[in-house]
């Protein structure tokens, strides 16, 4: 018995000595900390690109080998490469300089490559070079105004037949919630979310228009506005008559630009505004709403402030679709085709007689980098520069084509991919009270 004990120690003993090798060699790490010399790797064209690269080793022995720089352009075509030697003690720790030469306008991918004895990774970035410099190619048909006003006044001889109840089960001592309905476009009936605070009156409103396949909910948390959140066709409570898949949403109809789901998302999006401006006996100030979304929600934003010019200002993160010639390029250039293009690309592969040619002829119509001249309300743009959904250049070539007397400002998240940081949140609630002046 004795002996069985013995040997059931050991074997222990043996587990545990395994087990505490296993457990050091898996603390043993590397911490990379990439930061740009420019405030949110936005750098000038004329400057040089520069970082600081902060490594910190865990390992219990020295690590050697080398640490590889890259530039490549957001499609991912090599700019330039630079490898330098280094070496790290046990547990040691150094902070590189990086410098790259200057380069023109636009956004570009920096890749931090360490090969060392028991370690092996790359940090990928991205930067901005002189943003509002850059340019990209307009693809306006000729009759986009045309198609467009007649859209407008097709619409305005559907009776909305607008339906507004309150829903005491979300409503509050602070917000009251309404549940609004109405008909829009080949009279399909949407939904949508009022809130409006109890304390006071006359509130601005901020028009929330949805993401892509986003259900809105009651927007119950800003004291200092009313905020109508409007469902679209195919969208949370607007599903009953039109209710197409996620992966064929952004597909349904795209053979045709009049039977396109956009052309009547877009009208939808219209058709929620004259549900605002028409109900100032709800406790709204019809004379000052913010138009406002991230990502699909951005386009629709920007559709709605340039097809109305009833709309005092707009602000939009993330904005999808944007430059679609260019983000179509950039999004099949991963080495897979990323989201949502891949839902485009598998429809031409799906449909050969649909070419390439006639999808962006129609969306040309959609694009809306070519209704953003005629935004001419103050504008707010965030952006996130590792998005690979939306990518960065086609946001700011579609910015730099507002107006010039259009006051507009952008704002970037260096380490964000689809979606912002705190500090733009923040931002863009001062930029709300300030846009529609609410009370501070």
């Amino acid at each position: 018995m004795l002996k069985i004990k013995t040997i059931l120690i050991n074997l222990f003993l043996v587990s545990s000595i395994g087990l505490a090798y296993a457990q050091d060699s898996s603390d043993e790490e590397m911490f990379i900390t990439p930061k740009p010399g420019h405030k949110n790797a936005v750098f000038d064209d004329n400057s040089s690109i520069t970082y600081k690269l902060a490594v910190k080793s865990t390992y219990k022995t020295r690590q050697d080998g080398a640490l590889t720089t890259e530039l490549l352009t957001d499609d991912w075509k090599k700019v330039w490469t630079s490898t330098t030697n280094i070496s790290l003690s046990k547990k040691g720790s150094h902070t590189y300089s990086v410098h790259i030469p200057h380069q023109s306008a636009g956004i570009y991918r920096v890749n931090f490559r360490l090969n060392l004895t028991d370690y092996d990774d790359t940090i990928r970035r991205v930067v901005a070079i002189s943003p509002e410099k850059i340019t990209t190619e307009l693809h306006k048909p000729t009759d986009f105004n045309q198609f467009w006003s007649k859209s407008k006044e097709q619409l305005a001889k559907i009776n909305p037949d607008y339906h507004v109840t309150e829903d005491t089960q979300q409503s509050t001592r602070d917000v009251k919630v309404y549940k609004v309905e109405m008909r829009s476009w080949n009279n399909v009936k949407i939904r949508g979310w009022l809130t409006v605070p109890t304390q006071g009156k006359n509130w601005p409103v901020i028009y929330k228009l949805p993401g892509y396949n986003v259900a809105m909910k009651p927007e119950i948390d800003k004291p200092d506005f009313a905020v109508f959140a409007l469902d679209v066709r195919g969208n949370g409570m607007s599903r009953d008559m039109v209710a197409p898949a996620t992966d064929r949403y952004n597909v349904t109809g795209i053979e045709s630009r009049e039977s396109y789901i956009y052309h009547g998302v877009y009208m939808d999006c219209l058709r929620g505004l004259d549900f605002i401006l028409s109900h100032a006996d709800l406790n709204l100030n019809t004379s000052r709403v913010c138009a406002y979304g991230g990502s699909q929600g951005a386009t629709l934003a920007i559709i709605v402030a340039a097809l109305d010019k009833r709309v005092t200002a707009c602000t939009v993160e993330l904005p999808l679709y944007a430059d679609i010639h260019d983000a179509y390029a950039i999004g099949t250039s991963f080495p897979t085709t990323t989201w949502p293009m891949n839902h485009f690309q598998d429809y031409l592969k799906q449909h050969r007689g649909f070419t390439p040619k006639r999808f962006f002829d129609i969306w040309d119509y959609y694009d809306p980098q070519n209704f953003i001249s005629q935004v001419n309300c103050p504008i707010l743009m965030g952006v996130g520069l590792l998005d690979e959904f939306c990518p960065p250049r086609c946001s700011f070539g579609m910015y730099n084509k507002i107006a010039k007397n259009v006051q507009k400002e952008y704002r970037v998240a260096p380490d964000k991919a689809h979606e912002m940081n705190f500090d733009y949140f923040m931002f863009q609630l001062l930029w709300f009270k300030e846009s529609l002046r609410a009370p501070n």
